[in-house]
């Protein structure tokens, strides 16, 4: 077969439609706390468009909603699951604070 006639020939593989994240019945509001958290990543960050497959309408109706829901103290800011398993504090840097400073001047003077 040609190189010219083997480019308009389409491929056999089947494709499946993926469904809508948000069905038509969904309403986008910060009380729906099933609908919102599908679209936080395990970090507690709001995912992007392009990995929640959303038109830009929705998305932005997705975070004013999750923005809502983390003001109004449903949802959490940040998600520290990790930290909390291990039993470990978050580290502090006290050992500046505590330091001494340094004399720069002698007290010695010359009379």
């Amino acid at each position: 077969m040609d190189k010219s006639k083997r480019l308009f020939l389409k491929s056999k593989r089947s494709f499946r439609r993926r469904l809508p994240p948000i069905q038509s019945g969904d309403r986008i509001d910060y009380r729906n706390m099933s609908l919102i958290s599908r679209f936080i990543s395990e970090q507690g960050k709001i995912l992007s468009r392009r990995v929640n497959r959303l038109t830009l309408k929705e998305q932005r109706l997705i975070t004013i909603a999750i923005k809502q829901a983390r003001i109004l103290s449903s949802l959490p800011f940040l998600n520290n699951e990790k930290q909390f398993e291990r039993g470990e504090s978050p580290a502090r840097n006290t050992g500046f604070r505590n330091r001494k400073k340094k004399a720069y001047f002698s007290i010695e003077s010359k009379f």
